[in-house]
């Protein structure tokens, strides 16, 4: 990206998904009624859907009363930074192939604690930006017309 380039680009649906296979670490945001939760997970992409295990409790519960969430990954590094949106449903994997096909998938637990719940978020939509870093520009001065 050149300096006169916008320091914003949408990203393509094909740079999203590179990008989000390249992390392990996303934030998924619940709603139930007014409220919102989000929950940091690690997780995996698996045929262009995530993958995350989770534990009984406040999240699974969560997702069996609405199953509409909100996936967000993003990374920086001191010239550039990045975030991905992802729009979908959540569904706990429950018959016995869903569950085989996740035990095969490179994913474990961060914490020492036993996950024996495996959910998958599948997109509705998709979207993401890269940024340029760089110095805010002058707020005060000559402004180009």
């Amino acid at each position: 990206m050149h300096e006169s380039e916008d320091p914003v680009a949408q990203l393509t649906d094909a740079e999203c998904w590179e990008r989000l296979s390249r992390q392990e670490l996303g934030r998924l945001v619940t709603r139930v009624g007014n409220v919102l939760d989000i929950f940091p997970v690690n997780f995996v992409v698996d045929e262009n859907t995530i993958v995350f295990r989770t534990a009984e409790g406040s999240k699974l519960t969560e997702l069996t009363i609405n199953d509409e969430v909100l996936f967000e990954v993003d990374d920086h590094t001191e010239v550039d930074a990045w975030s991905v949106v992802v729009r979908g449903t959540a569904h706990r994997l429950d018959t016995g192939d869903e569950v085989e096909h996740a035990d095969g998938l490179p994913l474990t637990p961060w914490v020492p604690t036993l996950k024996f719940n495996y959910v998958r978020v599948t997109p509705t939509s998709l979207s993401g930006r890269s940024f340029r870093r760089g110095e805010e520009p002058d707020r005060y001065g000559v402004q180009q017309y």
